[in-house]
């Protein structure tokens, strides 16, 4: 018997939207077929609380589960092989896969997803587990701890028999949530947060405070891969360039070195507002952690929101630098961001900057400064590039 591979994917949290599931369903499905489009012919189907990614004669079935499991609202992807609702197909695919493979203990799990087929879960969990024990004699059935996982779904017209299940990062399809304007440095927290936030199913529009001439342009090269490497989760991002210079030198002139830190963050945050919002955004996010550093006190963080009119997001509020750390590993982008750099945020920094501004301090040192025209002067400066992934060739919804 030949077997059809698929790849079967199972969503989570998308399948407890009642009414809004099929809006969210539709972006998963968009996403999956965007993340696939240059591996083949791809179809989707849409089955009973799972995506089927249709690969009749692929020849890569394990790289498409592999992209599957960058899609933001997937849960888990495995590679599946679809055969008639019979126990005998489900025994000759079962057979295939057990071959060869070493195992100590096993357990099958199988689920119905419609309740009239003629045998229960627990009929058929005994019929296969006979079968299995019958090819592998020395292995035993171990239902909590098994070495190898059969899993077996009985769908109404077919049934779909895998191993080797492998999570995804779960959360929500991208795109489901609306758009939000990411303050990207080239440190390690805030990629970390623009993808937290792609993961709750926002776009990110990302936006680079840059200091040339001033200082090399090394910071624009770090954003550039960086906002590159996060695209794979999210299939076309904007980066904005914002040259930030100029604006810093006008502060060292007018502002007490001590408040500068503060006032730098807030005008950044007008100008990613400005700029956020010429795209969309209902929002803005930062990298923030709370204490980490100078500008990241809990009274310098509430100065920095009086200077927006948009909701600052802070994924990254409550984890520590090993937590972020960690994360940014598994992301990919730690590598990118510890490379030797000078962003803004060397330029023009006092020795010991203010840890607790209050308002009618910051009002004082930014009264002498013209923030209107800073703000456009830092918007008209910004230049954008665009970045995707993959090739524009889509695979077919069905």
């Amino acid at each position: 018997m030949k077997l059809r591979p698929a790849v079967i994917v199972h969503y989570h949290e998308v399948g407890l939207k009642r009414g809004n599931r099929p809006l969210f369903l539709r972006h998963l499905a968009r996403n999956l077929a965007r993340a696939t489009s240059d591996l083949g012919p791809v179809h989707l189907r849409q089955l009973s609380g799972r995506i089927l990614l249709d690969l009749d004669d692929h020849p890569a079935p394990e790289t498409v589960r592999d992209r599957a499991l960058r899609v933001c609202g997937v849960a888990s992807a495995a590679v599946a092989y679809c055969v008639p609702s019979t126990v005998d197909a489900m025994k000759a695919v079962v057979g295939r896969l057990v071959e060869g493979r070493t195992f100590a203990s096993f357990r099958i799990s199988a689920r119905r997803a419609f309740k009239t087929y003629p045998m229960t879960s627990v009929e058929l969990n005994r019929a296969l587990g006979a079968f299995v024990l019958e090819r592998a004699p020395g292995a035993r059935v171990d239902l909590h701890n098994a070495e190898l996982e059969i899993h077996v779904e009985v769908m109404p017209a077919e049934t779909f028999v895998y191993v080797d299940r492998l999570a995804g990062p779960g959360g929500l399809p991208v795109g489901a949530s609306g758009t939000v304007a990411a303050l990207l440095s080239g440190g390690i927290d805030s990629p970390v947060a623009a993808w937290r936030m792609m993961k709750r199913g926002c776009r990110v529009v990302f936006v680079h405070f840059h200091s040339v001439p001033y200082l090399p342009a090394t910071s624009q090269a770090k954003a550039r891969a960086l906002v590159e490497r996060l695209t794979a989760w999210q299939y076309e991002s904007r980066l904005l360039l914002v040259p930030f210079g100029e604006i810093q030198r006008e502060i060292v002139l007018t502002v007490p070195p001590p408040a500068r830190v503060v006032v730098y963050r807030r005008l950044m945050v007008r100008i990613a507002e400005a700029l956020g919002r010429e795209r969309g955004a209902l929002a803005l996010a930062t990298g923030e952690s709370l204490g980490q550093v100078a500008s990241q006190t809990l009274e310098n963080i509430a100065r920095i929101n009086e200077a927006a009119t948009l909701p600052i997001l802070r994924p990254l509020i409550g984890m520590d630098k090993l937590e972020i750390t960690d994360e940014a590993r598994r992301l990919g982008t730690f590598e990118i961001s510890i490379e030797p750099d000078q962003d803004c945020c060397t330029l023009f920094t006092p020795r010991h900057p203010a840890t607790r501004m209050s308002s009618e301090e910051v009002r004082a040192a930014e009264a002498r400064l013209d923030i209107p025209g800073l703000v456009a002067q830092g918007c008209a400066g910004a230049v954008m590039e665009i970045f995707e992934f993959p090739a524009r060739a889509r695979a077919a919804v069905v």
